[in-house]
């Protein structure tokens, strides 16, 4: 078996299966007729970027790293931070939502906005204080309204609770 093969057998038995050692992913790989050594698992690991992570039963178990989902979350919540910190209202009007900040702070959220690829933003405009999100029909501007003021909510209901 070629080696892209291999490490394709590889990632469907960690989606697959809960793998929490190697001898278990190599116990696994034998099951399906395949005979590599130790050395060449503890390679497809590394170049597969499997981590260790906990599952919902505090044990530790083999993950597919995905760095463009850990990218995004990183990048949501530092939206998310920004948010709380200079926004003073949120509207829609027809397919626009409008995001009012604090002065001299709407391109920094709408750069921020931009980054999170949020997908029915179709593009963000920004003055000195209000953020002009353009999506495609009412229903999605009214969306992201609501989108944003839970985000907005969750930070005031918080804060009153600290």
């Amino acid at each position: 078996m070629h080696k892209n093969e291999r490490q394709t057998l590889i990632k469907q038995i960690i989606t697959q299966y809960t793998i929490r050692t190697q001898e278990e992913l190599l116990k696994r790989l034998q099951k399906e007729d395949i005979a590599i050594a130790q050395a060449t698992i503890s390679r497809d690991i590394r170049d597969l970027k499997i981590i260790k992570t906990i599952d919902e039963s505090g044990r530790p178990k083999f993950t597919l790293y995905d760095s463009t989902q850990k990218q995004n979350e990183e990048e949501q919540d530092k939206l998310i931070n920004l948010f709380n910190d200079i926004v003073t209202k949120i509207e829609h009007v027809q397919f626009l939502t409008i995001i009012h900040t604090l002065p001299d702070n709407a391109s920094l959220l709408a750069a921020m906005i931009d980054e999170v690829h949020l997908p029915k933003v179709k593009c963000t405009l920004a003055g000195f204080d209000t953020v002009v999100l353009i999506v495609s029909d009412e229903t999605h501007a009214i969306e992201m309204e609501n989108y944003f003021n839970e985000i907005w909510q969750a930070q005031t209901n918080n804060q009153l609770e600290s």
